[in-house]
Parts: structure tokens; sequence; C-alpha cells
């Protein structure tokens, strides 16, 4: 447990700093937004729908509501992320304070695990918050929290994936503004990459869309839960920080 006093260092700074309020703010300005809007025209369709039945035959509201609000955080996740990722180790590079913080009796894994951790815990708290638009949905009817619950699993590894990334980047420079705009760009690069499906075949067709975020995303926001999928998050998770730990480890090396 000694990875502890790392992670109540950095929850420290996260909440001592405007840093938590302006993300916590924007990011559920900019979902709520979204939300009132699908929100608004699902109503609009259903009220079309006592009068002309045939717009009513395909209205879910999990289907018409949730689903197309976890697929537009998700984006706006790609912007928020970097923000919360890039002065990790950029900052204490910058600051001198990087060669102290590995001379302390912890290991270049407990270090990394307290600020993937709190990063992750204040992530976490940013998605209890967005739990009033499914709340606010279930108040006017009946809602099917099954696809829910598995929509936010795939947000909690979307979201997990994208911090372990951006801590990769954030330990390879001194600056956070290069950090951020490279953990944004690496990011992006994943996330169209499965466009690129589209023109492709055979197994280059197969090998981008198994690089896609957005493929493996989209079986949570339908309610399945697929091992491969797991498998993708897990395996992305995990080797950005091992070449983050790589990264630690060589700065140590190098004094």
């Amino acid at each position: 447990m000694r990875w502890l006093p790392v992670f109540r260092k950095e929850m420290r700074l996260y909440f001592g700093s405007p840093v938590a309020y302006v993300v916590f703010a924007f990011f559920l300005l900019i979902s709520g937004w979204f939300f009132s809007q699908i929100f608004l025209f699902y109503s609009d369709m259903s009220m079309r729908s006592f009068m002309q039945p045939q717009f009513g035959q395909n209205l879910n509201i999990t289907e018409n509501v949730m689903r197309p609000l976890f697929s537009n955080m998700s984006v706006v996740l790609l912007f928020f992320i970097p923000m919360l990722t890039m002065r990790l180790f950029a900052e204490e590079k910058r600051a001198g304070t990087m060669e102290l913080l590995l001379t302390y009796p912890v290991r270049d894994g407990e270090v990394l695990a307290g600020k993937f951790l709190s990063a992750l815990g204040l992530y976490a708290v940013l998605l209890a918050l967005t739990l009033l638009y499914p709340g606010l949905v279930a108040y006017f009817t009946r809602v099917e929290w099954g696809p829910i619950l598995t929509g936010y699993l795939g947000l909690v590894l979307v979201g997990a994936t994208f911090l372990a990334v951006g801590l990769l980047i954030s330990s390879l420079t001194e600056n956070q503004i290069v950090a951020g705009f490279v953990t944004f760009g690496t990011l992006l690069a994943f996330w169209v990459i499965g466009w690129g499906a589209d023109f492709a075949g055979g197994n280059m067709r197969t090998v981008l869309q198994y690089l896609s975020i957005t493929e493996h995303m989209d079986n949570f926001s339908r309610g399945l839960i697929d091992t491969k999928d797991v498998v993708y998050y897990a395996s992305a998770i995990a080797l950005a920080l091992f070449l983050t730990l790589r990264s630690l480890e060589s700065k140590r090396w190098r004094g």
C-alpha cells in the first residue's frame, strides 16, 4: 500500500487546483447539452408516434437516448482526458521533483500505481455525476438498467485506456502542453483508425477494426459484454502502463 501517499498527494493537487472543477464543469455542461438534445428529439418522436404509429415502431429509450449519449460522452473524453494526465509526470520533470520522487522508498511501479489510480478515481467521480442522466430518464419512463450498466462499464474501460495512454505520453516529456496535445493526437488516431477499415480488405480490414476504439465501445453501449472487447481494453491499459514503467526506470538509470 505504499502507493497511497502518491495517490493522496495527486488527489490533493487535483482538488486543490481548478483542474478538477474546470473538467467537471465543462464535461457535465457539454454532455448535459447532448443529453438534452437527444432526449428532446426522442420526446418529439414519441409525440409523433401517437399520430403516426409508424414513427414509434422502433422507439426504445435505451437504444435511442442512452446509447447515443454514451457514444457522445466517449467523444468528449478525447478532449478532457488529456487535461487530467498531461501534468502527472511532465510537471514533476519540469519542476525538478521527479528525481526526488524516485528517491523515495517506493518502487517505480508504486509511483505509477498511485498516479494512475488517482486519475482513475477522479474520472470515476466524473462518471458518477453523470448518473443524473439515466436517473432523469428513469423518472419519466421505465428503463432497462442492464444496457445502461454495461454502457457505463464501457466508459470506465475507455476512460482507463485513455488515462493509461496519457500517463505514458506525460512520462516522455516535461512540457504539459506537449503532453496534452500528443495524448489527444494519439487517442484521436485510435478513434478514427477504424474508418480506414471501410476501404481496406482482407486481414488489413480485420486489424484496423480490432485497433479501433469505437468498434469495441459499441458492444457495451448495446448491452453486450464480449470477451474480446474486455481483452482489448485490458491489453491496451497493461501495455501503456508497462511502457510507462519502462520510461520511469530509464529515468532512474540515467539519474
